[in-house]
């Protein structure tokens, strides 16, 4: 089956009227940050969530805009030294950002830790290491206290790099909960045609959505479209290979919602066409042979 097409709005300029065409069409999750939207995503979701009390709400932790970071240091959260990185995961900003955000948003199901590999600049693995944990051992705090529902990691480069791995994050949850009942309950990373080694991975049976998946992770692909770019990549014959008479964006939405151990991809789409497109050519997965020839076709190129 394919992953459950849901609401991304990393891109979005009206994120409000986007939430509310997404989630009318049935998207099942909606995944927003503090800083997404110039600091505005939060306050514009929070009256469309309330219409839509059963769609599911991930959030993340980590990165502020400059006003956040302002108020931040004025409150005695972070140092002025801290707030010019514009991303933290010090234990006390962790939680005084996952406080903000549920006051702005209403209610939280997942806290997502950030692109932790971005506060690792200038940090060996161990440093990192330590710093997700504290943030984790944050995030543990709110879910034990039944205010958010789980928290996870959101990467860009994180696994790819090597900074961390699936099973050193799970080691790191154990250790923030202190047992091995914890809370950290989803993964989310770059899944496309683009950037398609989890993809090629997971077909192999192997990488960190399959480990995820065997951990009883959500696991979450952003980017399917590269941010855009990957639509002037989707020849017609690329179209055509993955499914005859689709648009170049559903078809790349299709061959990342095939992707073997993901359960959600995130798209932008912020009309209501756009969003049945997609979620039409998704109803219909691509099998693992018929996915493995496109990954195929891109690596002859």
């Amino acid at each position: 089956m394919t992953a459950a097409l849901s609401l991304g709005t990393y891109r979005v300029r009206a994120v409000g009227q986007a939430a509310r065409t997404a989630l009318a069409a049935g998207s099942p999750w909606v995944d927003t940050a503090p800083n997404y939207a110039h600091g505005r995503a939060h306050e514009e979701l929070r009256p469309v969530l309330g219409e839509y009390p059963t769609v599911r709400v991930a959030t993340k932790a980590g990165f502020f805009t400059a006003e956040q970071g302002r108020t931040a240091l004025d409150e005695g959260v972070l140092t002025r030294y801290e707030t010019a990185g514009r991303h933290s995961l010090e234990q006390g900003f962790v939680r005084w950002q996952t406080e903000r955000s549920l006051a702005a948003l209403g209610r939280v199901d997942l806290v997502f830790v950030h692109n932790p590999e971005h506060h690792g600049h200038g940090l060996d693995r161990a440093a990192l290491h330590w710093r997700v944990r504290e943030a984790f051992t944050a995030l543990e705090g709110f879910a034990r206290a039944g205010r958010i529902g789980g928290y996870g990691v959101a990467t860009w480069t994180g696994l790819r790099s090597g900074a961390f791995s699936v099973p050193e994050l799970l080691a790191l949850a154990r250790k923030a909960a202190g047992s091995a009942s914890h809370h950290f309950t989803a993964l989310q990373m770059p899944v496309s045609l683009i950037m398609d080694e989890p993809i090629t991975q997971a077909l192999n049976g192997g990488g960190p959505l399959v480990q995820a998946k065997d951990a009883g992770l959500i696991t979450f692909g952003s980017a399917p479209l590269h941010g855009g770019t990957l639509l002037d990549a989707m020849t017609p014959g690329l179209v055509n290979l993955i499914r005859p008479g689709l648009s170049a964006a559903a078809a790349a939405l299709l061959a990342a919602g095939s992707c073997p151990g993901l359960d959600v991809v995130l798209t932008s789409a912020s009309t209501r066409d756009h969003w049945d497109d997609a979620a039409m050519a998704l109803a219909a997965p691509l099998t693992a042979q018929e996915l493995r020839r496109v990954t195929d076709e891109l690596a002859a190129e």
